[in-house]
């Protein structure tokens, strides 16, 4: 079933690098956008959950229970499961769209290094899983691995005339878009000591770095998706109004409410 799965996710990846003058940066962009579609619905639970959660916090209830129980832990999180249950709210209705599209990650990265192939075995590997009927395997193959600066099948280093030592640009740009992104779709908290408070801003902290070091050692074709996602993501939260400028720019935090 997997690789059933990869092999529809080179397919879909096939058809638009054909579609798009057979180049396969543009391709993943464009997949990229295909799957943040697709994906759309998940991202507003998301929201919905998240702006939820925002609610919870300035909840009487909420607010009492932690004075009560500030020096109990295991009673605090039992308060705040069983106002989770009064108030309808999933704690994992955040999480949904990062986990579905796990897969889909790993899946590209397959598709990627497949689809480039570099050996006569991947070669056969990648033709068999091909579908004939939708794609003319001669006339896209051999793959145009090249975009802008980068080789989509090996990890991204930018060699600049006058430096000794080559810069990963593809890295230090999903790092920067993935913090930018987690700032400004983390909702207000009121109590910056609240438990999701906390495991909010150390995700924040994280998942940047986390993200940059895969696209610091994985093929640039998957770094490429990273940022792809990220500006597009973005730009998604802005659309639906749900993106919260005061945690990005501090000055502003104290009086400037997230919008809803």
């Amino acid at each position: 079933m997997w690789d059933a799965f990869v092999g529809f996710m080179i397919n879909i990846l096939l058809y638009i690098y054909n579609l798009v003058g057979q180049n396969f940066g543009v391709a993943i962009i464009l997949f990229t956008l295909l799957i943040r579609l697709v994906t759309h619905p998940l991202t507003v639970k998301q929201l919905q959950g998240s702006q939820a959660m925002s609610e919870m916090q300035k909840d009487k209830r909420w607010i009492e229970a932690q004075k009560k129980y500030k020096n109990d832990k295991e009673k605090l999180s039992q308060e705040q499961m069983k106002l989770y249950k009064e108030l309808g709210i999933n704690p994992f209705a955040s999480c949904l769209p990062t986990l579905i599209q796990l897969p889909i990650i790993i899946a590209l990265y397959q598709s990627v290094i497949q689809a480039l192939a570099a050996t006569p075995y991947d070669l056969v590997q990648f033709t068999n899983k091909v579908y004939s009927g939708l794609i003319n395997f001669n006339q896209i193959f051999p793959l145009n691995n090249r975009f802008l600066w980068m080789d989509l099948g090996k990890p991204d280093l930018l060699t600049i005339p006058g430096l000794n030592f080559p810069i990963p640009i593809l890295a230090v740009l999903v790092v920067i878009t993935t913090y930018i992104q987690s700032k400004l779709t983390t909702p207000p908290s009121s109590s910056p000591d609240d438990q999701s408070a906390a495991m909010a801003n150390s995700m924040t902290m994280m998942m940047p770095f986390m993200m940059g070091y895969m696209a610091l050692t994985l093929a640039s074709g998957l770094s490429l998706y990273f940022l792809a996602s990220n500006v597009i993501g973005i730009g998604q939260y802005a659309l639906l109004g749900k993106v919260n400028w005061s945690n990005l720019l501090p000055s502003t935090k104290s009086n400037q409410p997230a919008k809803k």
